[in-house]
């Protein structure tokens, strides 16, 4: 009985030295945020200064050439047995892990801080090799796309992009136990059918059609249980997992195939948080654990079972509802819920200059939806006539007239 309780002590211990340096790593990122990333929509010129003062700390060198001529280059870091393939930014418009890769970059050339140990560790224990922006045509334009209008994603088989062909030679040459596809999600998933935001979702990428679990793919869901568990520290509830079905044209998929266990984390929404700063931040603590997580091999223990118990992704959420509301149809009174969109979209298809605008995406009957915010507007009137894909302003009234809402371009005034 002493044993026992001994044993559930020192776990107790483990959990709590495990927490408390989750929280020295979200707190210490102002201290390596990378202050030259504000925003998402950077360029490829924006980052080539960054990779010139990497050159500092660590092996810089390119490794090829997009379809417009620009420069991809890897980052080299660390001495260790086991290698790690990082990339991000495959879609041109999913700049948000870029932006903690250089936040790591910072973390790793420091030293003589409380980090020591920890940094020594995953360096001495694996070689990093990070290709931080893969796809630099499509972020000059603010597209998901390369130049050649192709989702490289589902270039692994015919390897018509150059883009490709690259990350194709670049998991065979290295031969990574580990590889991490980053990238960003639609912002309005959510966690299972529920109300919560999908901030971070992950995917052990299936191999095959049967969706079998190998000694690969289990390294994969391993990793992702541990990452769940230490995320939901900052964000509990709102980590999601994205459907497992085999997709034979993806990346993803195929590297699994090839022998990498692959890491597929996506950054979804997160409230009042457009530029993604927040979700910035929990990429660098997910990664930094996550690099902790193979350099110690804790991994292993871990029960893929734990896997099927995050949510899977749903599409439950908007950005405003209005539920109840008057509406006049042909001049007869209608009841019905309001669901708004507010999408950023290009001025003049110019990437750099862009607005945001409201939109009403459902009409009816929205009660198996959630808003990340909601209006109940039972007894008000809707006056003005609204119809689908309309933009959202609007003024709800009470039935004496009063002005109780303004909406204007889908924002609640």
């Amino acid at each position: 009985m002493k044993y026992l309780f001994l044993l559930l002590l020192l776990g107790f211990a483990a959990r709590t030295n495990a927490q408390n340096m989750l929280q020295q790593l979200f707190d210490s990122h102002e201290t390596f945020k990378e202050k030259a990333l504000t925003e998402r929509r950077f360029t490829h010129k924006d980052i080539i200064p960054l990779l010139n003062a990497a050159k500092a700390s660590f092996e810089v060198k390119q490794v090829g050439t997009s379809t417009e001529g620009r420069s991809l280059h890897m980052v080299k870091i660390g001495t260790g047995p086991t290698n790690v393939l990082l990339w991000s930014q495959m879609h041109g418009d999913e700049a948000t892990a870029t932006m903690a890769i250089f936040d790591l970059f910072r973390f790793f050339s420091a030293s003589n801080d409380a980090f020591d140990d920890l940094r020594k560790e995953i360096l001495e224990k694996t070689t990093l090799y990070f290709v931080p922006m893969l796809n630099p045509d499509g972020a000059e334009t603010w597209t998901r796309r390369t130049a050649l209008g192709i989702d490289m994603n589902r270039d692994a088989l015919r390897l018509q992009t150059p883009e490709g062909q690259l990350l194709k030679s670049l998991q065979q040459s290295i031969q990574p136990t580990f590889a991490f596809n980053l990238h960003d999600q639609e912002p309005r998933y959510s966690a299972g059918k529920t109300k919560n935001l999908a901030t971070i979702s992950f995917l052990a990428t299936a191999y095959n059609e049967a969706r079998e679990v190998n000694d690969v793919r289990k390294r994969s869901m391993q990793l992702i249980v541990s990452l769940n568990r230490n995320l939901q520290q900052f964000i509990p509830n709102q980590v999601g997992r994205f459907s497992d079905e085999f997709e034979p044209r993806a990346f993803g998929d195929n590297i699994q195939k090839w022998g990498s266990s692959l890491v597929l984390i996506e950054s979804g929404g997160y409230a009042n948080d457009p530029e993604k700063q927040k979700i910035r931040r929990l990429n660098y603590v997910a990664l930094l654990s996550g690099l902790h997580t193979i350099a110690s091999e804790s991994y292993a223990k871990e029960a893929i079972e734990d896997y099927e118990t995050i949510p899977e992704n749903g599409r439950s959420l908007f950005d405003l509802i209005i539920r109840n509301v008057t509406v006049i149809k042909n001049n007869k009174p209608i009841l019905m819920d309001i669901a708004i969109n507010r999408r950023e979209l290009a001025v003049f298809n110019r990437p750099e200059k862009w607005y945001v605008r409201g939109t009403v995406e459902e009409l009816g009957d929205c009660s198996v939806f959630f808003g990340t915010q909601e209006i109940d507007a039972t007894g008000l009137r809707l006056e003005t006539d609204v119809k689908m894909g309309s933009k959202a302003d609007f003024i709800l009234k009470s039935a004496k007239g009063v002005v109780t809402y303004k909406i204007e371009n889908g924002w609640v005034k």
